[in-house]
């Protein structure tokens, strides 16, 4: 909750003076001590709506500026320091117990997040792999998300009919990560892949929902995706799915020719929802294979053993074609109430993310008011200064950082307490902030 005023009309546009109140009303409640007068802005407001004038001298200049600080309740009192509040019970509910309270994100989402940035920040080593360009046009350090093949043995794309590689890259121009996928120029039909066991047939429906949500935005903008394939759908996170090469397709196969390039796109359209139902039968199969012609009736067999008639008929549905046009929208009954399910996963999902967040909101401010007071303290070229010397103003700092990192037991022992650490510098922008210096 901010708790900051807006800026007073009657300030100069000039650059505040450090001594001026508006730096202590960005982090703290108003005095209240100071004066105050009611002055309604509009007729409207004189019956009882009307803004706070705050008044308040400092270093002999009076200051005015509007409060708009909102006016609490009868006996609300907010707290004037920073704090972490207990997790929420509906988040805390969901994660495993642990041990000891943790002041900084779960170590799992940690973890997946340094994995990311990980991959983002790769670099691969040019004399080892003299295949990969070093450059792409305005794309650089370019890396390969997918095991590069020997030259004599490049995998083929049974979607575009030509070899393809797919790697991460930097546009020079945004300095930004891209995904790009080269084009090479051959057709071979890759060989299938068997995969063992099957899975969850929760996790089927949280797929579907997800594939078919992109397709509904993409044929919404009259477009069709064109490479619903199982080799072009990439996992982030855990159930988090992303349609890949989108556009590909449309690039390599573009006829200038042509009048009208949508004319085709009811067709294409259709082609999207016979391949969203390959792509389940693969999922509930576990298996390329399954979505072979020779394999389909024996595949629609596992998938009546195994899983519920919810979602054989969806994949009949989406594999059969019909004489009038289908909609991505007629499955959405099929979905029914499983959509819920997993917009309640969700939902749950951002609320732990959130929760984790908020752990981390207050390290920011922390890390700039430790890298202001570590740029003060031990500054041997100053000594000749009396305003950087040991015996200085500056001399209460290093004494101060002392209290903040040498602690030690009982026996005289290092210790290390983090709350310790948190509290004192919390009171120290607080006080800084009174005196209206701004460290952080």
């Amino acid at each position: 909750m901010s708790l900051s005023a807006g800026s007073s009309p009657l300030h100069s546009p000039k650059i505040t003076p450090h001594t001026s109140p508006a730096p202590r009303r960005r982090s703290h409640t108003p005095n209240p001590n100071m004066a105050n007068y009611m002055v309604p802005t509009t007729a409207s407001d004189q019956g009882g709506g009307a803004h706070v004038i705050q008044k308040e001298t400092v270093g002999g200049t009076t200051y005015f500026y509007t409060d708009n600080t909102p006016a609490p309740m009868a006996g609300m009192v907010f707290p004037n320091y920073h704090i972490y509040p207990q997790t929420a019970p509906h988040v805390a509910y969901m994660q495993p117990k642990a041990n000891a309270p943790s002041f900084f994100m779960a170590e799992e989402l940690r973890q997946e997040l340094i994995n990311r940035h990980l991959i983002t920040m790769a670099q691969i080593d040019q004399s080892e792999n003299p295949g990969v360009p070093s450059e792409v046009d305005s794309y650089h350090s370019l890396f390969p998300l997918e095991p590069l093949p020997p030259p004599n043995r490049l995998q083929k794309s049974s979607n575009f009919s030509y070899v393809t590689s797919c790697y991460k890259a930097v546009n020079s121009k945004d300095d930004l990560p891209y995904c790009l996928r080269r084009i090479h120029g051959q057709h071979e039909p890759p060989p299938p892949r068997q995969h063992a066991g099957l899975l969850p047939e929760s996790l089927i429906w949280a797929y579907i929902v997800q594939l078919s949500s992109a397709l509904r935005t993409i044929h919404t903008a009259g477009l069709a995706c064109r490479v619903m394939d199982p080799s072009k759908i990439l996992i982030t996170g855990k159930t988090r799915l992303r349609v890949n090469c989108v556009g590909v397709y449309d690039v390599l196969t573009f006829d200038n020719s042509q009048t009208n390039h949508l004319a085709l796109m009811p067709q294409y359209q259709q082609a999207d929802l016979i391949s969203l139902g390959k792509v389940v039968l693969a999922l509930a199969c576990n298996s390329l294979a399954g979505i072979q012609r020779e394999n389909l009736q024996k595949a629609m067999e596992l998938v009546s053993i195994n899983y519920s008639s919810d979602l054989k008929n969806l994949i009949l549905y989406l594999l059969t074609e019909q004489s009038r046009l289908r909609s991505v929208n007629d499955i959405m009954p099929m979905i029914g109430a499983r959509f819920y399910t997993q917009l309640d996963a969700s939902q749950m999902r951002n609320d732990v993310i959130e929760e984790d967040l908020a752990k981390e909101v207050q390290n920011g401010r922390l890390f700039r008011l430790l890298a202001k007071l570590g740029t003060i303290n031990e500054r041997p070229e100053f000594q000749k200064d009396p305003t950087w010397s040991e015996t200085g103003d500056r001399y209460l700092l290093k004494l101060f950082r002392d209290h903040l990192f040498h602690q030690v037991t009982e026996a005289g022992m290092p210790w290390i307490d983090l709350s310790h650490i948190v509290s004192c510098l919390n009171k120290v922008a607080i006080f800084c902030a009174l005196c209206g210096v701004s460290l952080a």
